[in-house]
């Protein structure tokens, strides 16, 4: 499997992103290094699809993936594919609180700490469906870092299509989100003309 080595606060810088948007709260020393290049549409394209990438933690491939299905689905294609990747397992346990970033969250996954309906779900890009509830399974609530978690808020930013449980480290997710509650810097119509070339 590929693996995106390069710094996350270094592709912030890059792609023009808040390190806050993908869970970091530490700013970088250094300030973005200013330039008065003209960009191209199909460069500016290019950048909102890599920044929607980026922030999700998806690869080439199976973000196509998600744009063809997108491209299928009743509505808009541009929404339907930043509702296709909100609704990732590892992003519903970062927008639930029980992760403090996205790769977190794809990690705490992987390793079987994560329940979907009271089975164990291991695979982060598995898509919830509503009505789902999402768990931190049984076994792992006595691990220190998921006790420590219970006494934080976290799931106090959880968003309105997500009902958070922060005593059970748990939440159901009530429906879809909406664009206005997808609080991602990416103009996802600037995707869609960029694959429809």
């Amino acid at each position: 499997m590929a693996i995106d080595r390069v710094p996350a606060l270094k592709r912030c810088r890059a792609l023009g992103i808040e390190p806050a948007v993908i869970g970091r709260s530490k700013e970088s020393k250094r300030q973005p290094k200013r330039t008065n290049r003209k960009v191209s549409e199909y460069g500016t394209q290019l950048k909102e699809k890599q920044k929607a990438k980026f922030i999700y933690g998806v690869l080439e491939k199976q973000f196509r993936g998600y744009y063809e299905k997108a491209k299928k689905m009743q509505g808009v294609t541009g929404e339907n594919l930043l509702g296709l990747l909100e609704r990732r397992l590892d992003n519903v346990v970062f927008r639930l609180g029980l992760a403090n970033t996205r790769k977190q969250a794809r990690q705490i996954v992987r390793h079987g700490h994560i329940t979907v309906n009271g089975k164990r779900v291991d695979i982060p890009s598995a898509l919830v469906s509503a009505g789902d509830v999402v768990a931190v399974a049984e076994k792992s609530q006595q691990n220190a870092f998921f006790k420590a978690l219970r006494e934080t808020n976290n799931s106090l930013s959880a968003p309105a299509w997500l009902d958070a449980d922060q005593e059970h480290l748990a939440g159901t997710v009530t429906r879809f989100p909406n664009r206005d509650e997808i609080d991602v810097p990416v103009n996802e119509q600037a995707i869609v003309e960029l694959y429809s070339k």
